[in-house]
């Protein structure tokens, strides 16, 4: 995003970050534990009920105001991913979402009453091909019955209610792949030890992914989200936020490491002289700021088009994929800039290091990006 957009909410949110430096994260990445805390916080400032139109309690922005607020906590050092699903999982109410559940749900969120943090669409055996999913929710009177698993859902343990995806059709009665899929709105309050099992998965960085084991759980009916076998297209709004948010994510990532390989260009000195002088550590720095503008633009671009309620799978998609590629050459002159402190936890740069890689795969791959324009803007055979 550009740097100008939305100035008063930066600044507001570069201020709240300031109370959570480097040590703060530090600690919780030690010991792989949820910022409740800084969560608490964004929470009791409004600033992850942006999209929340004002008479549900929120502040009725678009979504460039969203790509802003966590710009900024990654620019800042912090880290958006224990909240961030907030911002797009409730796109599915909003646009999908009866009267009632926008009544029932969207207040309460806004003030934090419940957190809305987990969206269950990932499989063991489907990956990013959503169509073959196959837990299944059977309607079985006032209730649906779900059985399946998921995996790759951070923020389970964390959040009260979840955003599920599965089939109501079986795959092989639907008529097309992507149709027979539904959306439940799940209470993890209720369901966990009624159907639900949690396993927290242990990775390279804390994220609070877990995978999830349904066993008979029951749903009931009102909390399907819009018309059942509909599901996917429901989903697909949500994904289009998410990449352009997480795209956000990257930018204020990329940012946070050309101000630290700058800042620390112009004050090492080696030689007799300061590392910045020298061509060979100031170009690569030079062009990633460069390549991040230019991603902050397609992030913009994507926005734009998402608000004005217009088609943006593919400049969503294309905004992750430059801003995540952007953010990771950064992160890698970042640590080289740095030498031997790059690596050093006081510094963070090693943190952030593994924090932006996780945007090479997650939400999409970049492969599964080029496929898409690919095949569906440049008209090529299927590459898969």
């Amino acid at each position: 995003m550009s740097e100008q957009s939305h100035p008063e909410i930066r600044e507001a949110v570069r201020k709240l970050c300031a109370g959570f430096p480097g040590e703060y994260w530090r600690a919780l990445d030690r010991d792989r534990t949820y910022p409740t805390e800084f969560v608490k916080t964004l929470t009791e400032a409004g600033f992850l009920s942006v999209l929340i139109p004002e008479e549900y309690g929120g502040s009725g922005l678009g979504l460039s105001a969203a790509t802003a607020v966590l710009e900024e906590i990654h620019r800042s050092g912090c880290n958006g991913g224990a909240c961030h699903a907030q911002m797009y999982t409730m796109g599915t109410i909003l646009k999908h979402g009866s009267a009632e559940q926008k009544e029932r749900y969207l207040p309460r969120i806004a003030t934090g009453e419940i957190r809305l943090q987990a969206f269950g669409v990932t499989e063991p055996t489907a990956g990013t091909d959503t169509t073959r999913i196959s837990t299944f929710a059977k309607r079985v009177g006032d209730k649906y019955v779900v059985n399946g698993q998921k995996i790759w859902i951070s923020r389970a343990e964390h959040s009260d209610l979840m955003v599920l995806l599965c089939r109501t059709t079986a795959r092989e009665d639907a008529k097309r792949p992507a149709e027979g899929m539904s959306v439940l709105l799940v209470d993890m309050r209720e369901a966990v030890g009624n159907g639900l099992t949690i396993r927290p998965i242990r990775t390279m960085l804390n994220h609070a992914t877990t995978e999830l084991f349904f066993d008979n759980l029951e749903v009931p009916v009102e909390n399907l989200v819009g018309e059942e076998g509909k599901g996917f297209k429901y989903i697909l709004d949500g994904m289009n936020a998410e990449r352009i948010l997480i795209a956000s994510e990257c930018i204020g990532d990329g940012r946070f490491f050309i101000d630290r390989s700058s800042a620390y260009a112009k004050e090492r000195s080696v030689f007799g002289r300061a590392i910045g002088e020298n061509q060979g550590v100031q170009f690569p720095i030079a062009r990633n700021y460069v390549q991040l503008s230019a991603a902050a633009l397609a992030v913009d671009h994507a926005a734009a088009l998402f608000e004005a309620g217009k088609p943006c799978g593919t400049e969503a998609n294309m905004a992750k994929m430059l801003a995540s590629e952007a953010s990771w050459a950064a992160a890698d002159t970042c640590i080289q800039t740095h030498g031997g402190f790059g690596f050093a936890e006081e510094y963070d740069i090693e943190r952030k290091f593994r924090e932006t890689r996780l945007y090479q795969v997650a939400p999409i791959s970049t492969n599964l990006i080029l496929s898409h324009v690919g095949t569906h803007v440049l008209g090529m055979p299927k590459s898969f």
